[in-house]
């Protein structure tokens, strides 16, 4: 941030842990002022718990506390609830520059033509549903500040977005919607001077990848490892560093774009 300008303000959704919450810990070290969204409660339809609030509240403290994070409890599945989150950036904050929709859930073990209404319905609204939501609630806010802007969308798709993944269709179709939903949103805000852009990392250390391991029955997570170049399984800040890059001021010819943080997966 350069010296003397306003602090740049964002929203991340799924910021209790994982790659949610090192992105926020990475835009909070460059000053920004954040509102922290995530669940931080679990979910019957899905198998693996999720975070919780006491999480949040700890990654608002570590960037920074009340003057520079404001940690909201809400599902990215409820419209009013992202509305309000955005309202308190632009009311505490005085508005916002970016919007980052990182939360996601995972849930598969049977093949596509026998997943369940639930099944499908969680892994549609948490994935997909979720970042059209949150594009209803900030794409609005973003285009509130005046010309020239420097806006960013960014959403967190998966290698399951290009590739087709056994077992795991409802939550491989929601990712591939991801992309396409996105890159439709670039297209839209092109000439706005706001960008949007996908990340879409490979087998990241987590919650998510252990419940994939479930899926598929394996021991260790680590096995994971097998189908990436470079035979090793991604940290979250690994995918947070790029996430934290498009948001930033050099980034302003990157548009609709996909980027690949896998280590390899999606390569070969």
């Amino acid at each position: 941030m350069a010296e003397g300008a306003a602090p740049r303000v964002g929203i991340v959704t799924g910021a209790a842990r994982g790659i949610g919450a090192a992105t926020a810990r990475r835009l909070a070290a460059d000053g920004w002022r954040l509102v922290l969204v995530d669940r931080a409660a679990d979910d019957p339809a899905l198998a693996y718990p999720l975070a919780t609030a006491d999480e949040l509240r700890a990654v608002a403290e570590a960037c920074g506390g009340p003057d520079h994070a404001l940690p909201v409890v809400a599902d990215v599945r409820d419209q009013a609830a992202l509305d309000s989150a955005v309202a308190l950036a632009v009311d505490g904050f005085g508005g916002l520059d970016a919007a980052v929709a990182v939360a996601g859930a995972i849930h598969g073990g049977l093949p596509a033509w026998e997943t369940s209404d639930d099944a499908w319905s969680a892994m549609v609204g948490v994935n997909l549903e979720g970042v059209w939501r949150l594009a209803r609630a900030a794409v609005p806010a973003l285009l509130q500040r005046p010309q020239p802007r420097s806006g960013r969308f960014v959403a967190v798709s998966s290698s399951g977005g290009t590739l087709g993944l056994p077992l795991l269709a409802a939550y491989t179709a929601a990712k591939h919607g991801v992309e396409g939903f996105v890159r439709s949103l670039a297209a839209e805000l092109g000439v706005e001077g706001i960008t949007a852009n996908v990340v879409a990392p490979g087998s990241t250390v987590g919650a998510m990848l252990s419940a994939s391991a479930d899926v598929y029955g394996l021991d260790d997570p680590a096995e994971f490892a097998t189908h990436a170049l470079q035979k090793r399984l991604l940290e979250p800040d690994e995918v947070a560093a790029t996430l934290h890059w498009l948001c930033g001021p050099d980034t302003g010819a990157v548009t609709g774009a996909v980027l690949a943080v896998d280590a390899g997966m999606t390569a070969g």
